[in-house]
């Protein structure tokens, strides 16, 4: 059994020569030299050492100091030291110490007074303290609060001790006297706590005796009168009524912590729609009072669990709960949002609609560092809200097309998708949805926004002026062709100057601007200049096409898309447009601007040339115009749009099944054991103990406990330590926690000899860290001990512990080594499966910086059996759909994601391609924030991927 530890201090410096240092220094006069040495005994002490040659020199020396700090350190060491023998008896020397504390007691220094009795409340040893019990009792009559309320604390310690109704059976009468004349708060507090520890029902009485005046009393009191309340409520469920009308009282408290736990206890005691609308209610004015972010977070988690059990009456207070919006900080409003988005009704969706429109609104103005972000989850909200209820889509789509040309490219991002899903589930949006992105695409800047812009042009204008429009704004936006031209100018008398050429860029854009009187003109920028595309991309192109910039920047992938949308519009033309002229006119249009980016990307200009998907897909659009078919005329039009209302209707079905199989989830099974665990034998067992063995019996029947506990199981997870033939045996078996690593170590002595001072020294590579230093232990031939370690863990990484036993014998008095095995720590303790939306991860993959590619090889030779193994063998969840894994092609791309408990990101691109002989190759992927994580995971793939092999 480990001792209660009341004081915990790291220290780890210490040194044999220490002790000596401390005796010096104790012997002296020098006070600041007895303090330092003090501290450094009691760190000694804290960290396993014994040094049982100091306690005589601090009685010669240290106990008749008068400095305060002395003898604060000197009750500090006091109460560490071991005071009994090996049978529990108090060691004689003990006996030494009653005078002082006597003195101390009796002292006309009320600082003293006070600590010595707080001294005591850590003390549990009767013999010692049952000389002292007048003096404690005398000090209930001191004139300084500290002292009395110090006093009444040793009190209640004194009478919880197993013989502490002997020592003092009036106790309870005596507090109670104290109680109805006592003034200071904090004093009357510890009385009352007394009384509710060691006599309830005197507590009861005196609490509904001056029930009238609960609201007077000091907010420490009250806190202990609640705590009261839940106490007597949990063993009397019967007498609930009256305590509430209590609570109920309470919570118009001056103090915002009484008003909080009383919030509490009612959401506790009581599931009536009045306590939990009471409860709710106090909870959503603590939010808006309260200045302090931690507490408003504190708040929010309390609304969250009202939530999952009492949602019917949080519908009520979903406007009250909105109002944390005001608080500037994002994680207070990410919490917000996601606990309105859990709250809307039918009933309710419009005020929730128009106050995320006004809180959009605000962000306009730029006034904030992170109105951008707050933006962004912004949108994400009214994007949930329009799938949930489509009928207000209308009220906020154009509100937000406004912030596509936004500057934060994450926020544009989130609304070119939503604008996307909306535009294809309500089509009577359709045609204003589509005007109005016309009419502000020029002001898109970002690349990734244009190509959800130009992908929804192209596939949702489907009458012939918004054809005709959508050609025009995509040859506006990329200016006049070509992109660039060659001029050549030398000097005839110069042969050397003859070779070289000047390169001249001709940029021209034409862009809608607003004139005073609020029409539409256009305006044209023209640039000519001697400098290479890059530099002049980096200067004068913001005042061109928006996509006239972005593909002279080297942008070819969105080269690409304007390439697809302009094949689309001219195929839906052929079928609007009577007139083959103009068929003719668009076709040769779209075909020189593919050409002129093809161009483009083989010249020298620009930093990099064309990459090889760009070039074929733009050589694809080139040869589908040049000749059509019906069938590849249908597969523009008809297929790809026809795949996107697939994808949308896959992630509806996956979030209703998500939400299905949360809903499917059993508190209880119907087979569940039902203990009585009062009928329990009480022999000898706390009620902490009761409820721990109830929990084994449960693990017991249900079959938990053999998955957990069976010694079965257990020696699976033995490590063996040293080897067979090593005078000192060792085995571990380690328990992985959240945080820290318990490591069981089981040491024999195999020797016929006995093992002195035999000690685990333990060290630790990567992010762990050992927590206590290991005591030294004295082993008898052949017999064995159990030793325990703990170690921290800081981070998701595959750590590695190592050491040496080291002991002395009789015989020889060297030190002998025995040298450990290494126990590696499986990175797979800390990972579990968990869920993120596509547009999240593809921000994490761009954002994060530690990259480990590790190549295919295995002998598995399905794609999907190879891709199942990587997911059992990683304990990651599979983010693409099932549905675009199907079928048989001979390659795959998926994306894996888990989350660490240590809330660390882990992001895993699969793809895999099927060799003409099976085999399977390509690479796997994994991304982090940090370097630990990717490279354990690395790690684990390479040992794990082969299979069957």
């Amino acid at each position: 059994m480990e001792k209660s530890c009341t004081l915990l201090i790291h220290f780890d410096k210490a040194t044999p020569a220490l002790a000596n240092e401390i005796k010096e220094a104790l012997e002296s006069n020098d006070v600041e030299a007895k303090i330092d040495a003090m501290k450094k005994a009691i760190l000694l002490l804290l960290n396993g050492e014994t040094i049982p040659q100091l306690f005589i020199t601090i009685v010669r020396y240290v106990l008749r100091t008068e400095d305060h700090i002395v003898q604060k350190l000197l009750l500090l060491y006091l109460e560490i030291i071991e005071k009994t023998n090996s049978q529990g008896k108090l060691l004689p020397e003990m006996i030494l110490i009653c005078q002082n504390l006597r003195n101390n007691l009796q002292s006309p220094n009320e600082y003293l007074r006070g600590v010595t009795l707080r001294f005591l409340c850590r003390l549990n040893n009767a013999e010692i303290i049952e000389p002292l019990i007048p003096s404690v009792l005398e000090n209930l009559e001191h004139r300084h609060p500290f002292v009395r309320k110090n006093a009444i604390l040793a009190i209640m310690s004194i009478y919880k001790l197993p013989q502490g109704e002997q020592l003092l059976d009036h106790a309870p009468e005596l507090i109670e006297k104290v109680l109805s004349t006592e003034q200071d708060a904090s004093a009357k507090r510890n009385a009352f706590l007394m009384l509710f520890n060691c006599d309830q029902e005197r507590a009861i009485s005196y609490l509904f005796s001056h029930i009238d005046r609960i609201s007077d009393w000091g907010d420490q009191l009250q806190m202990v009168v609640l705590e009261l309340i839940r106490k007597v409520c949990r063993t009397n469920k019967a007498e609930k009524g009256k305590y509430i009308k209590i609570i109920i009282s309470l919570l118009n408290a001056q103090s915002t912590a009484v008003v909080y736990e009383c919030a509490n206890t009612l959401v506790s005691l009581s599931s009536a729609p009045t306590a939990i609308r009471a409860a709710a209610n106090t909870y959503s004015q603590l939010l808006l009072s309260q200045s302090d972010n931690n507490v408003k977070l504190i708040v929010l988690d309390r609304l969250n669990e009202l939530k999952a059990s009492h949602k019917e009456i949080m519908v009520e207070m979903v406007m009250d709960v909105l109002r944390a919006l005001s608080s500037p900080n994002l994680d207070i409003r990410r919490k917000t949002l996601d606990i309105v988005l859990d709250l809307i009704t039918p009933r309710n969706i419009d005020e929730v609609v128009m106050t995320l429109k006004k809180e959009v609104m605000k962000t306009q103005s730029g006034e904030l560092e992170k109105d951008g972000e707050y933006r962004q989850m912004l949108v994400q909200a009214i994007h949930s809200c329009a799938i949930k209820f489509p009928d207000v889509a209308g009220t906020v789509v154009h509100l937000l097309m406004d912030f596509l040309g936004d500057s934060n490219v994450a926020s544009a991002t989130d609304v070119a998708i939503f604008v996307r899903e909306i535009i294809e589930s309500n089509p009577k949006l359709r045609v204003s949805i589509i005007t109005r992105l016309l009419d502000t695409f020029y002001q898109i800047r970002a690349a990734r926004v244009c190509s959800y812009a130009l992908w929804i042009i192209g596939e949702y204008c489907l009458s012939l002026s918004e054809v005709e429009s959508g050609i025009a704004t995509i040859k506006q936006c990329l200016g006049d062709l070509p992109f660039y031209t060659i001029k050549e100018e030398g000097d005839t008398q110069d042969d050397s100057k003859k070779s070289q050429q000047v390169n001249s860029i001709t940029v021209s854009s034409k862009r809608p601007a607003i004139l005073a009187d609020g029409t539409y003109a256009t305006q044209s920028a023209a640039l000519e200049t001697a400098m290479s595309p890059p530099t002049l991309a980096q200067g004068s192109l913001r005042s061109i096409g928006n996509l006239r910039s972005l593909i002279l920047s080297g942008d070819f992938f969105l080269g690409a898309v304007v390439a697809c949308t302009l094949t689309k519009l001219v195929l839906r033309l052929e079928g609007l447009q009577p007139s083959k002229v103009e068929i003719n006119a668009a076709t040769s249009n779209a075909l020189l601007i593919m050409v002129s980016m093809l161009q483009l990307g083989q010249s020298s200009f620009l930093p990099h040339p064309i990459d090889n998907d760009s070039h074929g897909r733009i050589l694809l659009c080139i040869r589908l115009l040049c000749n059509t078919g019906d069938a590849m005329r249908k597969i523009w039009l008809e297929k790809c749009r026809e795949s996107f209302v697939k994808m949308l209707s896959d992630k509806q079905l996956r979030k209703s099944e998500e939400i299905r199989s949360e809903s499917l989830i059993s508190q209880a099974q119907p087979d569940d054991l039902i203990d009585f665990y009062h009928l329990k034998s009480r022999k000898g067992m706390s009620q902490l103990e009761l409820e721990d063995e109830v929990q084994d019996d449960l693990k017991r029947a249900t079959g938990e406990f053999i998955k957990e506990g069976d010694d079965a199981n257990k020696l699976n997870r033995i490590l063996q330590l040293t080897g067979f033939s090593d005078p000192v045996y060792a085995e571990a078996y380690v328990t992985v926690h959240h945080y820290d690593i318990v490591l069981d170590v089981t040491v024999i002595n195999r020797t016929k000899e006995t093992l002195q001072n035999l000690c685990l020294e333990l060290a630790t590579m990567g992010d762990l860290k050992l927590v206590e230093r290991p005591q030294n232990y004295t082993l008898a031939p052949e017999s064995s001990k159990q030793i325990k370690a703990n170690i921290k863990v800081s981070s998701t990484e595959t750590g590695v512990i190592f050491g040496n036993i080291v002991y002395e014998t009789s015989k020889v008095h060297e030190r002998t080594v025995v040298v450990l095995n290494d126990i590696h720590i499986d990175i797979m303790d800390y990972i579990s499966p968990a869920s993120c939306a596509d547009v999240a991860f593809r921000t994490m993959w761009a954002e994060f910086e530690w990259e480990n590619k590790v190549a295919i090889n295995t002998v598995i030779q399905d794609e999907n059996e190879f891709l199942n193994h990587i997911i059992k063998s990683t304990n990651m969840k599979c983010l693409t759909p099932q549905s675009a894994l199907e079928g048989e092609c001979g390659y795959l791309a998926a994306n894996l994601y888990a989350k660490s408990v240590f809330g660390e990101d882990a992001l895993v691109n699969v793809s895999i391609e099927k060799q003409a002989d099976n085999k399977l190759s390509g690479y796997i992927r994994i991304r982090s924030k940090t370097q630990g994580i990717a490279l354990s995971l690395g790690d684990k793939i390479t040992l794990k991927q082969k299979g069957g092999a």
